[in-house]
């Protein structure tokens, strides 16, 4: 089957992918549009560590107000063209994230952001906590390396369970979506607001509430 300008545009448009990347794709899936989109997927997870090391200085900043204005998320995602910047599923991708940084309060991007300094002071408070659960000298520091390993997923972005599919962490799904698009995806910084933030006020549960609406 022959592989048209407008074919290669459409799968471009729904993929993100660069333009001889398509018609390669729809050349070797005979013009099957499906196929060709399993074929750039398939391609771009063998690549996608390879990407992750380029340049991306274009994207979006995205705001994510929750809970009528009582959560606030800005976040900054980054790609390397201005076309991908536009591409529809870019753009979930971004809402997507910010979502999960209004739902998960994560306090870092990545590890390498987190300080030396701040781990070792929770290495000590924890290892003061194992000694007073009555845990054996010996094992202390395995145990505390266990609950630090534990810690640093909790805080760092990329390392959370995805909100709206726990099965996947956000740097999974960054990573499918560099597949996908075919150019590296970095998630830049981000600035999480709290109305009332610090003052004593009654606890919610800020991740069920985002989910609900979510599901509706």
């Amino acid at each position: 089957m022959e592989v048209t300008a407008s074919m290669v545009k459409e799968l471009r448009e729904k993929t993100g992918a660069g333009m001889m990347d398509c018609k390669r794709a729809l050349a070797e899936a005979d013009g099957d549009m499906e196929r060709a989109m399993e074929v750039l997927r398939e391609r771009g997870l063998a690549s996608a560590a390879k990407k992750s090391g380029r340049v991306a200085a274009e994207g979006l900043v995205e705001a994510y107000i929750h809970g009528g204005g009582r959560i606030g998320v800005l976040v900054e995602v980054n790609c390397e063209t201005d076309f991908v910047a536009k591409n529809e599923d870019f753009r979930q991708l971004v809402r997507d994230i910010a979502m999960h940084i209004a739902a998960s309060n994560p306090l870092y991007v990545r590890r390498d952001e987190v300080s030396s300094e701040f781990i070792e002071k929770e290495r000590e408070i924890l290892r003061a906590q194992t000694l007073n659960e009555g845990k054996p000298e010996n094992i202390v520091d395995k145990i505390v390396d266990g609950r630090i390993e534990k810690y640093l997923k909790e805080i760092c972005l990329l390392d959370q369970p995805f909100v709206k599919n726990p099965d996947k962490t956000v740097e999974m799904l960054v990573r499918e979506k560099i597949a996908q698009i075919g150019e590296n995806i970095s998630i830049r910084r981000f600035t999480r607001f709290v109305v009332g933030e610090g003052i004593e006020k009654k606890e919610s549960n800020f991740a069920e509430e985002v989910m609900s609406q979510v599901r509706v």
